[in-house]
């Protein structure tokens, strides 16, 4: 039985670096098996028509799943069976299209072993990845990607540690192999992950956060500074534009412009605002992405930007937009 032990019992640092010195060791015995079978693993899931399908127990099952997530994040369809409830019923997910990648340190899981003849009754393509080619699984697979660790960084041999990290990085290879081969690209992995702030930052445009209508800040250009101030105050943006009255853009006035208006002493009262405002103004187009716009508004010091299609105006975008939507 453990026993309990206090912070001046045992070195956990020295134990913890064993921990990664080991398991360093063990992925560097991994290159080897980073070879023909790898290539002809990554051409038989590159040609798949159909999905993925990982299957593994107890901690494989694990690894199985971050496995089929990796996948799936990264271009490759992919989801994780539990081989317990694929003898159940689950298998009638798996399609002949379909390439299943089988997990097991010791080749012989007798979950995966009782489901490898209906995989072959169904033609489906099996990849497994064991520590043994000559084990029950590597003799059955149609591919065999094997993951042998000198040893576990587990003192007693027992708990998988080092053959799990194993595991976990040919998967990473296999998966990122084919990102490459297929070009995926940032905004491919964004549109896996619309609700993280990656996929904010990928997908998001200006067009999507942009006040337009009469929520924009816009006067003619016959309006006075008293209306543009007005104006500002409404909307709340900080500035607004001006405008002909077929929204070509002719200027911008913004709080800045305001002190500069009264460090020059004009008078506000008369003032006309095609006197005072600054000519042109800086835009963005509406596929934009927002984070480029949030880019431009911070290297020019600004809290807004037009949105517009050459000279005309559609909308306007304040920082204000991209903090509620998760840019910043």
């Amino acid at each position: 039985m453990a026993h309990i032990i206090t912070d001046s019992d045992f070195d956990f640092i020295t134990a913890g670096k064993e921990v990664l010195q080991i398991e360093r060791e063990g992925l560097e015995q991994l290159d080897q098996y980073i070879n023909g079978d790898f290539n002809q693993a990554c051409s038989l899931i590159s040609r798949c028509r159909g999905k993925v399908v990982v299957m593994g127990m107890g901690k494989s099952g694990h690894i199985g799943k971050k496995i089929a997530a990796t996948f799936a994040s990264t271009g490759t369809p992919a989801f994780f069976v539990h081989p317990g409830e694929a003898s159940h019923g689950d298998l009638g997910m798996v399609s002949p299209n379909d390439v299943v990648i089988a997990i097991s340190n010791s080749g012989e899981s007798s979950e995966i072993l009782a489901l490898i003849p209906v995989l072959k009754r169904l033609h489906v393509s099996l990849i497994c990845m064991t520590s043994r080619p000559d084990s029950a699984m590597g003799r059955a697979a149609d591919i065999h990607l094997c993951v042998k660790v000198p040893q576990e960084a587990c003192p007693l041999g027992l708990a998988p540690t080092t053959s799990t990290t194993a595991t976990l990085v040919m998967g990473d290879a296999l998966a990122v192999a084919l990102l490459k081969a297929r070009g995926f690209t940032a905004e491919d992995f964004a549109l896996s992950h619309p609700g993280g702030a990656l996929g904010r930052k990928l997908l998001l445009r200006v067009d999507d956060i942009m006040h337009s209508g009469d929520e924009m800040p816009h006067i003619s250009s016959d309006a006075s500074l008293r209306d543009a101030l007005l104006e500002i105050t409404r909307k709340n943006m900080g500035m607004t534009v001006i405008c002909n009255d077929l929204m070509k853009i002719e200027g911008i006035f913004t709080d800045g412009d305001l002190r500069r208006v009264f460090d020059m002493g004009i008078d506000i009262q008369h003032a006309s605002i095609a006197s005072v405002m600054t000519p042109g103004g800086i835009r963005v187009r509406p596929n934009t992405l927002a984070v480029d716009a949030l880019n431009l508004m911070q290297n020019k010091n600004i809290t807004s930007v037009m949105v517009a299609d050459g000279d005309h105006l559609l909308g306007v975008v304040h920082m204000h937009d991209m903090l509620r939507a998760g840019v910043v």
